[in-house]
């Protein structure tokens, strides 16, 4: 997708200390004088694909590729007072390859659950079954005994590993099915992880992949009934992360300034279950070298102190997350000054933010990404002086695989600044969803990724996401977009979080209600100062007429999102705990 008027952007930071080259030329350089990225087309279920000629094949030989950047003494994983070098990671990943096959006689094609937290075991038990032909299915771990109940049927497991918050709650599940239950970290059972790590042998399995072989099912949310299962293929995966490698590349040569020197350092903030921390982190900084630090969960303290230890260079996650450490960096007194990059996804970042965070980590590139699982979270991403000049936006689309349009319901593209749903072609889309192939037709039409996401493009390209299509709040009749209403309520000084939903109402249907938490202190004492501010700000319609004040975070999701659906209910049902 290109803007209205023809022109792309520029990512990085400015003072160009040699010439710099357009984004679209950038792209083009790397594309020919850089085999990783050179471009073939390929066939993929019927439809014709932009894909990476010189990509691994598959994540077994991804892995295996990866050592360039790591030698066998490279740190690969950080977890609490665990390090772990390249050659270990591989070994192990290996050895549970083995194990899979030999004691739990995994074949290709079967499905592997793991259901556990960010543990060191659970990238490599993801690496494992992907070498061995198998196909993971990383689990939610807050899920309850029933949701795994589900996921265990739906996706036809044949081996479940799990640690010990979650042992109890697939215990069950896994008797009446017959399936060997192997346990992790702490977990009481009589089948154990390091027993078959131990037993197994050392050899890569023979077994051939291919390249649109299935990788992963990953879950989605459910946040409206059952989660549906997203199945991910290699190639897919695979090319979510050399497109990343790609718009890395990008900064030097765009802005004119030498490539930090700096050793890659990242910091994973959410679990691996989600796409975002699995594709765009650990997937992402395998292939850049990166040494990788697993954060059990979320702690803004905690992160500021591993920042600061492990001289990280690179967080990523969630917008609250972002906000989270920019309170407790300045009540600790750190600089951060190793930070060269801080990324969200998952969310939009509230615009106020984004200059608070580069005014308080000058040396930081600040950036944000959308992207879906169904796309490998790879879509659309925007940095440095382009995003803190147009903080609203979510960026333009990563090259060089993607297409990209707006269109309207006949599928027609629409005119520049009109709102129409983002759809995408890539091969980096899903296969299906997992046993559902009614959803899968209606989402994948002719290679194209129908997103549900509501988006506009100005005249230099920029994409903006309106809402999902499921989020809009029909008020008599005028649609009220809840991403609208909740960034103008984040520009209140005393807002923290804001989330927005739909009231019901007997005469208009919909009303616009919002939850609300407040900075301690706070002079607001109700909603309808809130409402009163938002006047000047928002027309009439959009204003909400119910708000509940809270002093405690709002209820989030598993990958750390807020949760809209709960939220909705709990304040119908009488609103924030006191």
């Amino acid at each position: 997708m290109r803007s209205c008027d023809g022109r792309t952007g520029a990512i990085g930071p400015s003072r160009p200390t040699r010439p710099a080259m357009t984004q679209e030329e950038a792209v083009a350089h790397l594309i020919a004088s850089d085999p990783r990225f050179e471009l073939t087309e390929a066939e993929i279920c019927g439809v014709s694909y932009r894909v990476f000629r010189n990509a691994p094949p598959n994540l077994r030989a991804f892995l295996q590729s990866a050592a360039a950047g790591y030698g066998d003494d490279g740190e690969v994983l950080v977890f609490q007072d665990e390090r772990w070098s390249y050659s270990r990671f591989v070994a192990e990943v290996r050895q549970l390859a083995n194990a899979m096959t030999d004691e739990l006689g995994i074949r290709p094609g079967d499905r592997v659950a793991l259901a556990m937290r960010n543990y060191s075991e659970l990238p490599v038990l993801i690496l494992a079954a992907a070498s061995a032909g198998a196909i993971a299915v990383p689990m939610n771990g807050w899920w309850s005994e029933p949701e795994f109940a589900y996921a265990l049927e739906d996706c036809g497991a044949k081996a479940v590993f799990a640690d010990e918050g979650r042992y109890g709650r697939i215990a069950p599940s896994a008797a009446r099915l017959g399936l060997p239950l192997v346990a992790v970290r702490g977990a009481a059972g009589p089948l154990r992880y390091e027993a078959l790590r131990d037993r197994a042998g050392s050899a890569w399995p023979s077994c051939a992949i291919d390249p649109d072989d299935d990788f992963a099912i990953l879950y989605s949310s459910g946040s409206t009934g059952r989660p549906k299962g997203v199945v991910l293929t290699h190639r897919s995966a695979i090319s979510a992360v050399y497109s990343w490698l790609l718009w890395r590349e990008l900064g030097p040569l765009v802005s004119g300034l030498a490539a930090p020197t700096q050793p890659p350092s990242w910091l994973i903030t959410t679990p691996l279950f989600h796409v975002t921390a699995l594709q765009a982190n650990f997937l992402l900084g395998l292939a850049a070298g990166a040494k990788l630090i697993l954060l059990y969960k979320w702690d803004a303290e905690e992160a500021v102190r591993i920042i600061e230890t492990e001289r990280v260079t690179r967080i990523s996650g969630v917008p609250t997350q972002s906000a989270d450490l920019l309170e407790a960096a300045r009540r600790l007194g750190a600089k951060l000054e190793t930070l060269q990059q801080i990324g969200s996804g998952g969310a939009k970042r509230p615009a106020a933010q984004v200059g608070q965070l580069a005014q308080a980590f000058p040396g930081a590139v600040v950036s944000t990404g959308w992207g879906m699982t169904e796309t490998n979270a790879l879509g659309i991403m925007l940095a440095g002086d382009d995003y803190l000049a147009h903080p609203d936006a979510a960026g333009r689309p990563t090259p060089p695989l993607q297409e990209m349009r707006i269109v309207d319901a006949t599928g027609r593209e629409v005119p520049c600044g009109e709102v129409g749903e983002l759809i995408v072609k890539s091969p980096a889309n899903m296969r299906c969803y997992l046993n559902q192939p009614e959803a899968t037709a209606e989402v994948l039409r002719d290679g194209w990724l129908h997103t549900g996401d509501l988006a506009r493009m100005d005249e230099n390209g920029l994409i903006y996401i309106v809402d999902r299509i499921k989020n809009i709040i029909i008020r008599g009749g005028e649609n009220v977009a809840t991403l609208e209403v909740e960034d103008a309520l984040h520009q209140h000084p005393d807002v923290l979080e804001a989330c927005v939903f739909p009231v019901p109402d007997e005469r208009l249907g919909e009303l616009v209600g919002a939850a609300v938490r407040l900075r301690p202190g706070s002079a607001v004492i109700d909603g309808r100062q809130l409402a009163e501010y938002l006047a000047g700000r928002l027309a009439h319609f959009k204003v909400p007429e119910r708000i509940w004040l809270w002093t405690e975070p709002l209820p989030r999701g598993a990958t750390g999102k807020l949760d809209r659906r709960a939220l909705q209910q709990l304040c119908l049902a009488g609103g924030p705990p006191r």
